[in-house]
């Protein structure tokens, strides 16, 4: 992929950052975001589709960009926090995927899903100690609860949605195919449907 689809893709995904969180923010209670994760999604399709350099800055710039339009996140020790979560985001997914090779784009793409979203998370609890606490006391029962337990609803929404957006992209050849499948191979795929 050129760097010109690259530099586009990019900008594009971090738009959707944008649009996506005010869609989900109109449930009543304002929970959606903090449960649903709905910023989370393009960052990581970032990081798996355009690579780790793209995919760090959609998630360093959606949040601050977010913030700056639509004040979501809250500027403060969220709208740092975020920062931080999302670029581990989409650097880690899109090294994962460029070292992950499975033979299976399925299994590429939990994997790096997965590796993602614990370092992200991890990053996060991290930032936060250091934005709140200043490296002292940390409850890591609160850190569990916070980005894990009570986003249990967006995660279980990334594992569905991320991969089948990835592959419907792949299949509509709006992205490149992470693996040749030749002919005979494809027909047969196409028969067992």
């Amino acid at each position: 992929m050129s760097r010109i689809k690259r530099m586009v893709l990019t900008a594009m995904l971090i738009s959707v950052g944008i649009v996506l969180p005010m869609v989900f923010h109109i449930v009543p209670a304002g929970f959606a975001g903090r449960v649903l994760l709905p910023m989370h999604i393009p960052v990581l399709v970032a990081g798996l589709v355009v690579g780790p350099f793209y995919g760090f800055f959609a998630g360093l710039v959606t949040p601050l960009l977010s913030s700056m339009t639509t004040s979501m996140p809250a500027p403060g020790v969220t709208l740092y926090r975020m920062m931080v979560e999302l670029s581990v985001y989409g650097a880690a997914a899109g090294f994962a995927m460029r070292y992950i090779r499975t033979r299976r784009l399925i299994a590429d793409l939990y994997i790096s899903l997965i590796t993602a979203m614990v370092l992200g998370r991890v990053a996060a609890g991290f930032a936060q100690a250091v934005l709140l606490f200043g490296g002292g006391t940390f409850a890591v029962g609160v850190w569990v609860a916070g980005y894990f337990t009570t986003s249990l609803a967006g995660i279980v929404l990334q594992l569905i949605f991320i991969p089948t957006i990835i592959i419907t992209l792949e299949r509509g050849g709006l992205i490149p195919a992470r693996y040749k499948t030749t002919k005979k191979e494809g027909m047969q795929e196409w028969q067992s449907n």
